[in-house]
C-alpha cells in the first residue's frame, strides 16, 4: 500500500514542487494539502494520513504549533510529522523536535532525502537534514551539557561503534554505507539498534551521545 502524505505550506508552488516530487516516487501518494497549520490540523485529523509534511512558518498557527497539536506529547493518536522548510534556524530545529516532529529536511533535500524522511517517519525513525546534525553537533560539541550521558541498555558492538563515528559527521544513510562497505538495511538496522539501546528518539541525540561519552571529537 501507498504512503499517504498531507502537505501543508502557505506557499502555493511550494506546495505543488513537492506534490511533483512526491509523485516521482514509488508507494508515495498526496492525499491533501494545507495552506496554514490550522488547515493542517483539520485535515489531518479529517483523512489519517500516514505523514505529514509541514512547513514551520505559516499563517493562522505555525508549524511547531501544529506539530504539538498532531504529534506531542499527551497526543492519544500522533501523526508522524516530517517538517521541511527553507529556515534551519536552531531554535526552529528544537522547537519542532520537541513538538514531537519525527523529522527536519530543508525544502534543497532533493527527492531521494525527502522520500527516505518520509519512509523512516512511517517506520517510526527520525531523519535530519544533515547539514543540520552537522550545525548542531558542532554547537554541542563546543558547549556539551552538564548531565552526565545515559548508559546503553546493552554495549555497543565493534560495528554500532564504527556507525556511531560516520553518522556524528552528518553522513546520510547511504553515505555511512559506502563509507563503511555495507549494505543500506545493514545501516538501517544498526542505526535502530543504536537507538534503542540509548534510548534515543532520532540521529542527533544518537550523535550528540558519542560527543558526551567522548566516543567522537569535533569532526563535523
Amino acid at each position: 500500500m501507498s504512503i499517504r502524505v498531507l502537505v501543508a505550506d502557505d506557499q502555493d508552488l511550494v506546495r505543488t514542487g513537492l506534490r511533483l516530487i512526491l509523485g516521482t516516487l514509488d508507494g508515495i501518494e498526496v492525499v491533501g494539502e494545507a495552506r496554514d497549520g490550522q488547515e493542517a490540523v483539520r485535515l489531518v485529523r479529517e483523512l489519517r494520513p500516514d505523514v505529514c509534511l509541514m512547513d514551520i512558518r505559516m499563517p493562522v498557527l505555525d508549524g511547531v504549533e501544529a506539530t504539538r497539536l498532531l504529534a506531542g506529547p499527551g497526543v492519544a493518536d500522533p501523526v508522524a510529522v516530517v517538517v521541511i522548510t527553507t529556515f534551519d534556524l536552531d531554535e526552529h530545529v528544537h522547537g519542532a523536535l520537541a513538538a514531537g516532529a519525527t523529522g527536519f529536511l530543508l525544502k534543497d533535500a532533493g527527492p531521494a532525502l525527502l522520500g527516505e524522511a518520509i519512509r523512516a517517519a512511517v517506520r517510526g525513525d527520525s531523519l535530519i537534514s544533515p547539514s543540520i546534525t552537522r550545525r548542531l553537533l558542532s554547537t554541542f560539541a563546543r558547549t556539551g551539557r552538564t548531565a552526565p550521558p545515559v548508559q546503553p541498555v546493552d554495549p555497543l558492538t565493534e560495528r554500532e561503534e564504527q556507525v556511531l563515528l560516520t553518522l556524528a559527521r552528518g553522513r546520510t544513510n547511504a553515505e555511512i554505507a559506502a563509507e563503511l562497505h555495507i549494505s543500506l538495511s545493514t545501516v538501517k538496522t544498526h542505526i535502530g539498534s543504536l537507538m534503542t539501546k540509548l534510548g534515543a528518539r532520532n540521529r542527533v541525540e544518537v550523535a550528540m551521545w558519542g560527543y558526551e561519552t567522548g566516543r567522537v571529537r569535533d569532526q563535523c
